[in-house]
C-alpha cells in the first residue's frame, strides 16, 4: 500500500471539524476518535480518562489476541483494521483525533501519517525511537496546525506544577545537579526479556498476530516468543529500555523546571554488559547541559537497574544519600537545598526542613494553570476549543524525546556523544549518525518533505 500525502496547501477544506481556533460540532458535540493500538492497560488508559466520553469511531490493531477483551468491551459496530494506513485512508474524513498506543518503533508512523490528514494525536511515550523522527513530528506540528500531546501524564498533574514554581522561585536557590534513578530493568520481569542469544530463537507466529505488520519499519526478521505482548521494550530495534519508559516520566520536572534543551555531551559512564542489540539490565548516564539565561551548567545523572546507591548517588553537599533512600526518584541539587519527586512527576520534597517547612508556609504564587482531568481532557478540550494548548505539546515533548534519546545512544554504544543540536549531528562519533535517523524498510519511509 502506497502511504499517500493527504494535506496539501490546496486541501484546507478538508480538515476535520475541530481545528485549533476553530471548534466545529459533530452530531452531538462530541469527538470522533479512533485507537491505533487497542489492546491492553495502554488502551484501557485513555478509554478511561475521558476518550470514552466522545464518539469512538474506528479502532487498530496488529495482535487480535491482545486486544480482544477491551473489543469486547468497547466496540459495538465501530470498523477494525489491522493496517492504520488502510484505517486512515478509509475514514481520514471521519476522525478528528487519534490515540497512538504502539510500540516504541511505531509511534513515528502512526502520528504522522495522522498529523498529515489534519488529526489531532496523541502519542504515547516516548514520542518517537529516533532523534529524526523527533525533529520531524515537531515540523509537523508546525506546518499542520494540530493539537498534540505526549503521553507522560505526570505533566498535566498539579504536583510537576508545584516543583517547577518553585524550582523558578529560587527555593532552593541556583540548580546545577540533577540526579535521577529507576531501579529497573529487571531482566525476564514482564516488561524486559534476556534472551540468552542474538537474535533470539524463532517461535511460531501466533494465530490473530500480523507480524509484519507489527515489525513495520524495522528490518524483517523471525518472531520470538520473547517481543510480546511486553518485552520487546528490551530491545534497542524496537524499544528504549528504561530510558524510554521510565525518563520520560522521570526527566520531565527537571527539563520542565530548568527549561533544559538538548545536552551539549551525553556519557555513559557505566554499562552493564548485554547481548548485542539487547538494552543493558544497568546503566550510569550523565548529560551536560548549557547555561541558559540567568541559569549556569546543570549535570544531569540516570541510574537504572541494580545499584549501590551509597557510592554511586551520594550527594555530598547536603549529606544526603541517593533518591532510592529518600523515596524520590529524582533530586534536583540548589545552592539552598534539594527539591525530589517520583517516577511520574508528582509533588516535591524539600529538603532541608527549615526550607520544607518555609515554602509550605509561604508557596511561590501559582504561575502555571492547573489541569482539571487528566492529559486526555487537557488534549480534547484543546481540541474542541475550550482550554490552552497541552503542556506535553510536540513542541516541548520533542525536546525531552530527543534528550532521552540522545541517552539512549551513549548508554547502546556505552560511549561519550557529543551533540550538535544546531545541525542534528554526532561531531565525535560520525559512525553513529546513521542511528540519528535509523534505516526503514521499503513503504514506511514518512517524512521527506517536512
Amino acid at each position: 500500500m502506497k502511504r499517500r500525502t493527504f494535506l496539501t496547501t490546496t486541501a484546507a477544506a478538508a480538515l476535520p471539524a475541530f481545528v485549533i481556533g476553530k471548534p466545529g460540532k459533530s452530531a452531538n458535540g462530541k469527538l470522533n476518535i479512533a485507537f491505533i493500538g487497542s489492546g491492553g492497560w495502554i488502551a484501557q488508559q485513555p478509554y478511561n480518562q475521558g476518550c470514552s466520553e466522545e464518539n469512538l469511531v474506528a479502532f487498530c490493531d496488529v495482535d487480535q489476541r491482545q486486544c480482544a477483551e477491551n473489543m469486547k468491551a468497547w466496540r459495538t459496530n465501530q470498523p477494525f483494521f489491522e493496517d492504520f494506513r488502510e484505517m486512515l485512508d478509509k475514514m481520514h474524513k471521519e476522525i478528528d483525533a487519534v490515540v497512538v498506543s504502539t510500540p516504541d518503533h511505531t509511534h513515528f508512523p502512526a502520528t504522522l501519517a495522522a498529523m498529515e490528514r489534519g488529526i489531532h494525536v496523541y502519542t504515547q511515550k516516548p514520542l518517537t525511537h529516533n532523534i529524526w523522527q523527533t525533529r520531524t513530528l515537531l515540523k509537523a506540528r508546525e506546518r499542520y496546525k494540530i493539537v498534540t500531546q505526549m503521553g507522560n501524564q505526570g505533566h498535566a498533574g498539579d504536583g510537576i506544577r508545584e516543583s517547577v514554581e518553585a524550582v523558578r522561585a529560587g527555593v532552593i536557590g541556583n540548580v546545577s545537579q540533577v540526579f535521577c534513578h529507576n531501579g529497573g530493568p529487571q531482566m525476564g520481569g514482564p516488561h524486559f526479556a534476556n534472551p540468552s542469544v542474538m537474535p533470539p530463537p524463532s517461535s511460531p507466529v501466533p494465530s490473530g498476530l500480523n507480524w509484519d505488520l507489527w515489525l513495520g519499519p524495522a528490518a524483517k526478521r523471525d518472531y520470538c516468543a520473547d517481543y510480546l505482548p511486553q518485552r520487546w521494550r528490551a530491545f534497542y530495534d524496537f524499544g528504549s529500555g528504561m530510558l524510554g519508559d521510565w525518563g520520560c516520566h522521570t526527566l520531565d520536572t527537571p527539563v520542565w523546571a530548568l527549561d533544559l534543551d538538548a545536552p551539549t555531551v551525553v556519557e555513559c559512564v557505566q554499562r552493564q554488559d548485554s547481548l548485542e542489540g539487547l538494552i543493558t539490565a544497568k546503566s550510569h548516564i550523565k548529560f551536560h547541559f548549557a547555561a541558559k539565561g540567568t541559569r549556569g551548567p546543570v549535570t544531569l545523572e540516570w541510574f537504572d537497574g541494580p545499584q549501590d546507591w551509597k557510592k554511586v548517588g551520594r550527594i555530598e553537599k547536603f549529606g544526603a544519600e541517593h533518591a532510592a533512600h529518600l523515596g524520590r526518584a529524582c533530586w534536583m541539587v540548589g545552592t539552598k537545598g534539594m527539591l525530589g519527586c517520583g517516577t511520574h512527576a508528582g509533588p516535591p520534597a524539600i529538603i532541608d526542613e527549615a526550607l520544607r517547612q518555609a515554602w509550605k508556609a509561604s508557596p511561590p504564587p501559582q504561575s502555571i494553570p492547573r489541569v482539571p482531568g487528566g492529559p486526555f481532557r487537557e488534549w480534547m478540550r484543546a481540541i474542541k476549543g475550550e482550554g490552552p494548548e497541552p503542556g506535553s505539546n510536540f513542541t516541548y515533548s520533542a525536546k525531552l524525546t530527543e534528550i532521552i534519546q540522545l541517552g539512549v545512544l551513549a548508554q547502546r554504544f556505552n560511549t561519550r556523544i557529543e551533540w550538535d543540536a544546531a545541525n542534528m549531528r554526532i561531531t565525535n562519533h560520525p559512525e553513529l549518525n546513521a542511528f540519528v535517523k535509523e534505516p526503514v524498510r521499503e513503504g514506511w519511509s514518512y517524512g521527506a518533505s517536512l
